[in-house]
């Protein structure tokens, strides 16, 4: 266990991708040694569960680290859920991401589970002995009137077995230290990792922060404008750019890390590579 935490998430490849592309993601990660390495779950009605179960068996069993496997509420019913949590259990999964997933546009919600807390109560009920995480997002869900009602929704998740969270990505410290301070001031207690996502491309940044509401401080609008074409350049000042937030957050106090690799393992290790000496074992 590093102090702080240290953790990282990998997806299953896409349906028309080489299933061995995600065995190069995890030799590319070996020996990095993450508390946990999260495995993401496609949402929608027709989600293929097997794949992030099939994953999470070869993370536990075959690297010999502790797997966490996502699961998304709102296009899943009961017998579905239970499928999944029978699969991550024969997986030697240790924990689940209980996610309330986004909207599909011309696809029908379920209408079991409307809200994560929904899911997570359920979790609780089937599966006790499984350990529950929950997503929170630092500058407030892009659907909530305001960071303090998103936080109240957020108490809760926890209210309803939550014991570990982990955050939406974001690109200003000072977004994240609030969040906290407001999380602990409404008597969330448990630990919250700081969710980290490397800059590899200005597109996908402005995609993201768009899509998630999240905003891009000038310091960084300046480092995207700069070496918008030039990948290489970008990559590396994304580099950077990740390992300073990382110092700034360990600095800080924070009780983990959660470093999005989007299966990229040399960007992953150069950024674990500057940072290392910064967490104890």
């Amino acid at each position: 266990m590093h102090t702080p935490m240290f953790s990282l998430e990998v997806f299953p490849p896409k349906r028309n991708a080489p299933v061995g592309t995600i065995y190069d993601t995890l030799d590319g990660l070996e020996g990095l040694n993450p508390d946990f390495i999260s495995v993401t779950y496609g949402h929608g009605t027709h989600t293929d569960r097997t794949a992030t179960a099939r994953i999470a068996h070869t993370i536990r069993n075959e690297y010999g680290i502790p797997a966490v496997a996502h699961l998304t509420a709102l296009y899943s019913d009961k017998a579905k859920v239970d499928e999944a949590l029978d699969m991550f259990e024969q997986a030697g999964v240790e924990a689940v991401l209980a996610l309330r997933g986004d909207y599909i546009e011309g696809e029908e919600t379920v209408g079991v589970f409307k809200h994560a807390s929904d899911l997570v109560a359920y979790i609780r009920e089937r599966k006790p002995e499984l350990k529950v995480f929950g997503a929170c997002y630092p500058e407030g869900h892009y659907q909530a009137e305001s960071l303090d009602q998103d936080i109240e929704y957020l108490k809760v998740k926890v209210d309803a077995g939550v014991t570990h969270l982990i955050s939406q990505l974001f690109y200003d410290n000072d977004d994240f230290y609030r969040f906290i301070d407001k999380a602990r001031a409404a008597g969330i207690d448990v630990p919250i990792e700081a969710g980290i996502m490397p800059v590899r491309g200005a597109k996908s940044v402005r995609r993201m922060a768009e899509r998630n509401a999240s905003r891009i401080p000038e310091h960084l609008a300046v480092i995207l404008d700069k070496w918008e074409g030039n990948s290489e350049a970008l990559r590396t000042a994304g580099i950077a750019y990740a390992s300073q937030q990382i110092a700034d957050l360990v600095a800080y106090g924070v009780d983990g890390i959660h470093l999005y690799s989007m299966n990229h393992p040399a960007s992953t290790r150069r950024i674990w590579h500057n940072v290392q000496p910064l967490f104890g074992e």
